[in-house]
């Protein structure tokens, strides 16, 4: 069957044996070259033995122009394209002209034949194939780099996919933003990027898995963050000389840096995380013992529904919220002050839970202090897992 119905074709097209092959692809194994050679010869052989005249592999192939010979100067052009770019893994894509893609539909339709593979799809395997032979680099689902190739006019285009490094900061001091603002000489992001852009040779961008007030430290095992890092150069990073150059900062430190995938940096960043608190109450109508250790039995194990606090009201959408108050422990201090420790859910707006923010907070410290309250200072001490 494959032989009568590869003789038909070749008594009325000129092809080479990778496009011959490659129309019985889905038949037996091996490549399509060879397949298209042993077809080829099983068929003159036949021939043959009829007296027929063989039907042998011509100068040019009329479908793909002998474009499988020009693998060698591609490859060569792929090297000049990466220059110094730092890579081990890679996919090759390619882009064939319409009328090459046309005429081969139009050669499967008119034999007959559903065993045939696209032209794109052998020949991205077979220069993959040589390319990671003269490099000594390997293909892989999610490749450091995407070559994209144009077979005819020799175009070579590099896609650098991006580095992901997830890790957990501490911000020791207040008076700096998790992401830079315009009144402000530094940021979290920017002092943990500098080090990132400069060794990597890309765009550095920080994303942090929630983030805390300019005024709020960030203390504990640290809050989750991920950097992505678009079109390095290198790939090879030293994290622990990076860590060390920005815990030299003493404003923000960073703990636990490790490469991650673009599944693994979107999970860390999606997940939900129970945080704990210290927030410093101040109440100037003043405050018992008695009444701070009521206000945290009373918070423990409390839904809290939260509107949209009056201060993020232009940059979140006007909602109810309902969170939960996990554990809560008071410490008096004096007559107008005690420190509130709370485990809540995320996305709890603590300084709203202590003052109420004008009823838009309920229950609230202030409410169950049935007086004003404020938070004087805050500190996250701890972010879990969930």
């Amino acid at each position: 069957m494959i032989i009568e119905r590869a003789e038909r074709v070749l008594e009325s097209r000129r092809l080479c044996d990778h496009c011959l092959g490659r129309l019985f692809a889905k038949l037996g194994k091996g490549t399509n070259e060879e397949r298209g050679r042993a077809i080829r010869f099983v068929l003159n052989m036949e021939r043959c033995r009829r007296g027929l005249p063989p039907l042998d592999e011509p100068e040019t192939c009329e479908l793909c122009g002998n474009v499988f010979e020009r693998i060698p100067e591609l490859i060569e052009k792929m090297k000049e394209v990466a220059g110094d770019i730092e890579f081990e893994t890679f996919l090759i894509g390619s882009r064939f002209p319409k009328e090459v893609r046309e005429k081969e539909e139009a050669l499967r339709e008119e034999f007959g034949i559903e065993t045939a593979e696209p032209i794109n799809r052998e020949f991205n395997r077979e220069l993959g194939k040589a390319f990671g032979m003269a490099t000594g680099k390997d293909t892989a689902k999610n490749p450091d780099v995407v070559f994209i190739v144009e077979p005819y006019s020799g175009r070579v285009e590099l896609q650098i996919n991006p580095l992901y490094i997830y890790g957990r900061y501490r911000k020791l001091v207040r008076g700096i933003p998790q992401t830079p603002l315009p009144d402000f000489e530094d940021s979290v992001a920017s002092i943990i990027c500098r080090p990132f852009s400069r060794t990597s040779g890309g765009k550095c961008v920080f994303k942090g898995a929630g983030r805390e007030d300019v005024d709020v430290r960030m203390l504990g095992n640290g809050r989750p963050f991920i950097v992505e890092i678009k079109r390095p150069k290198k790939r090879k990073l030293n994290l622990d000389a990076i860590a060390a150059e920005i815990n030299e900062s003493g404003k923000v430190e960073v703990l636990d840096l490790r490469f991650v995938s673009p599944k693994e940096a979107e999970q860390v960043l999606t997940q939900n995380h129970r945080k704990e608190y210290l927030a410093l109450v101040r109440v100037d109508d003043g405050v018992t013992p008695e009444e701070a250790k009521y206000v945290a039995e009373r918070l423990a194990g409390l839904k809290i529904h939260q509107r949209t606090p009056w201060r993020v009201r232009n940059a979140r959408a006007d909602r109810v919220r309902v969170r939960k108050v996990h554990e809560a422990e008071a410490r008096w201090l004096d007559e107008k002050h005690f420190e509130l420790r709370l485990v809540t859910d995320g996305g709890l707006y603590i300084k709203e839970l202590v003052s109420g923010d004008r009823g838009r907070t309920r229950p609230s410290v202030s409410d169950l202090l049935g007086k004003p309250a404020w938070c004087e200072r805050l500190d996250v001490l701890n972010i879990f897992d969930d």
